[in-house]
């Protein structure tokens, strides 16, 4: 089992900066695929990055590449999601998600990950 806590959220202005944390525990973290996804009100929950066990490579929706940046720190057993430029469209719950993974294939699908975080909501207001 693994266990994941969110943490960072927020409310801040269009242009702005937050950072996400997600924290590990219950399993060996640098075997894990991780992965941030979202979900606005009134639509499906959307992916949005993922990173590998290594750290080694990284994806991102074409929605945030250039704006986002997923990160992890194996030591910590966290991962971060920094957002800068923000907009009002990426108004969201952002869960933090995880799959047992010691390959360098990417996941970009919910079906993918077993372990799900409890969100945490940020607000982008313009």
């Amino acid at each position: 089992q693994v266990q994941l806590v969110e943490s960072g959220g927020g409310l801040v202005q269009a242009g702005g900066s937050l950072r996400l944390s997600c924290a590990a525990s219950g399993r060996t973290f640098s075997r894990l695929a991780m992965a941030w996804f979202r979900q606005a009100p009134g639509k499906e929950r959307e992916f949005v990055a993922t990173i590998i066990w290594s750290g080694g490579s990284t994806y991102y929706a074409d929605s945030v590449k250039g704006r986002f940046t997923i990160s992890r720190d194996n030591a910590k057993n966290t991962v971060y999601l920094q957002m800068n430029s923000l907009k009002p469209e990426d108004t969201a719950v952002y869960y933090c998600a995880a799959r047992p993974d010691y390959s360098d294939n990417f996941y970009y699908t919910q079906t993918a990950y077993r372990y799900w975080g409890q969100g945490t909501q940020v607000t982008v207001s313009s």
